[in-house]
């Protein structure tokens, strides 16, 4: 039995699924109650981005095993990305109450603390993991990663040298290390190259690798290798991803159609004034807004929380899967407004912190714009825009963990922004005068107006700490965590007018849809 159960772990270790899972028939054959072939299970179903098939295996081994820690662990993880908030906090606590100092376990708790935001408490058991087991690679990655958004650079980056040490194709330290610092020679690039050029690498690590070598070469001004390595990196990641842009179509049409003034008029909703709302596209500034806001002595940063759209999948009762669907837009008309503000308040309650507001920086809730408007009447929303053509390189060149899945290709990427933009003038004609919208090219180039226009929107007495932002010591989870720790600067304004040519298609589909590219 145990011997099965190491060759499905061996065969899922070489990415060989469909003798992992026979493996997995032949145990749970033999004992349908033994917990680890359930785990193995689990594990399998991860792999194979199979949700739901994931959580009922981790859940039959709870409930055969209601002390298995890395069980627990793991239902906290998917409950979180699944946006079941509730459920997920109540299986992190089970995840720690049950651990038994396995390194393994300590490793995924930081995780999950991770994406909960809580960055110092991640810290906690990143760094148990990696001091019981010192020369695990995967261990010092991930421990320095929480480093670096915590801002240790230093000690983030002697641990992923430790790292590579050990492990000197190990792609995603590569890719970490790339973005500490700006490069100022070719040392690293030297070692990127030959790894990056690899066919025989997966695609997952063939990304990282890429992205490095072009951020890299981008620091260094090497402009066509770097598109290239950028290039490379972003068609290796859209090999192991499913972007449904049909069902994303659908979605925008819907809101376009669903909300407006009328809609909104006569509704009421939760009164509390302390949500701070920070929407729009990635990569267009949204971290340094919040960091000017949050640098305020009545602001807290409760970072990029799910609890709105998760709020309303709870109150619709909404079964549906997928990212985007027309049916949950729909259904959520009819929400009561009081309702679902509570909602919200209630699941973001632990990440609110102790001051008098908080910033929720989730920059795709500004589809659900009319909805925060009547949930939360009293919150502050604020709209960051940028240059199209500079959003959607940002987002191109930029490898994200687990979203923005239309940003690996330049069509895909500029018909989505073409989306956003039409979505966004509608509720500027609609509900224009309901929220706040700044330009990052104003607020980068001339901080100080513009961050005295926005606490003066907040209704806050000014400080003069936020223009002081990037000195902020708290912890950034975002692709911005190393550069919001730098005085506002214009380094990445027009940075697309080095690509001009190699972006023409991205350039010809947002002109094709109505959008200037000069502006």
């Amino acid at each position: 039995m145990h011997d099965t159960l190491r060759d499905g772990l061996s065969a899922l270790a070489a990415r060989r699924f469909k003798a992992a899972s026979e493996c997995c028939q032949r145990v749970l054959g033999a004992k349908p109650d033994l917990p680890e072939g359930h785990f193995l299970v689990g594990l399998i179903a991860l792999e194979m981005k199979q949700t739901r098939t994931a959580i009922s295996a981790f859940g039959s081994v709870t409930k055969l095993d209601s002390q298995h820690g890395a069980a627990w662990a793991q239902l906290a993880k998917l409950f979180f990305r699944a946006g079941h908030l509730i459920r997920a906090d109540e299986a992190l606590a089970r995840a720690v109450a049950c651990e038994k100092g396995d390194p393994i376990v300590h490793d995924l708790l930081g995780m999950v603390y991770s994406m909960f935001g809580d960055q110092r408490e991640a810290a906690n058991w990143f760094g148990k993991a990696a001091t019981k087991i010192p020369d695990n690679p995967m261990f010092l990655v991930n421990h320095a990663n929480n480093e670096m958004y915590l801002g240790h650079l230093e000690t983030a980056e002697k641990g992923l040298r430790k790292a590579l040490k050990i492990q000197p194709d190990s792609a995603q330290a590569h890719w970490i290390l790339a973005g500490l610092r700006t490069a100022t020679d070719f040392e690293h690039v030297e070692t990127l190259r030959p790894l990056a050029a690899d066919l025989k690498t997966p695609p997952k690590a063939q990304a990282f690798l890429n992205y490095a070598l072009g951020k890299e070469l981008e620091d260094l001004q090497v402009w066509d290798e770097a598109f290239e390595a950028f290039a490379r990196g972003a068609a290796a990641r859209r090999k192991n991803i499913e972007f449904d842009e049909q069902a994303e179509i659908e979605m925008f049409d819907a809101l376009r159609s669903s909300y407006d003034a009328d809609w909104l008029a006569g509704k009421t909703g939760f009164d509390s004034s302390a949500p701070i709302f920070i929407v729009g596209q990635p990569r267009t500034g949204t971290t340094l807004i919040e960091r000017i806001i949050t640098s305020h002595s009545q602001v807290h940063s409760a970072g990029e929380l799910r609890q709105f759209g998760s709020s309303i999948r709870r109150l619709t009762r909404y079964k549906g899967g997928g990212r985007y669907s027309e049916e949950l837009v729909t259904q959520a008309q009819d929400l009561d407004g009081t309702q679902l503000g509570q909602a919200y308040m209630e699941a973001s309650q632990k990440m609110q912190g102790s001051t008098p507001r908080f910033v929720d920086k989730l920059p795709p809730n500004y589809m659900y714009l009319p909805l925060i408007l009547m949930a939360l009447p009293n919150a502050k929303i604020i709209h960051v825009r940028r240059n199209p053509m500079d959003a959607c390189f940002a987002s191109f060149k930029q490898l994200f963990a687990d979203a923005y899945l239309h940003s690996y290709d330049q069509a895909e990427m500029a018909r989505h922004h073409a989306r956003y933009y039409h979505l966004m003038q509608h509720y500027r004609e609609q509900f224009g005068t309901r929220y706040f919208e700044i330009s990052y090219e104003d607020a980068a180039s001339n901080l100080e107006p513009n961050a005295r226009a926005l606490i003066d929107y907040l209704e806050l007495p000014w400080e003069n700490a936020c223009l002081d932002f990037h000195k902020q010591e708290s912890a950034v989870t975002t692709a911005s965590a190393v550069q919001v720790r730098e005085p506002a600067h214009t380094r990445s304004i027009g940075r697309w007018r080095r690509y001009e040519k190699q972006l023409e298609p991205m350039r010809k589909s947002l002109e094709n849809d109505g959008i200037a590219t000069e502006v």
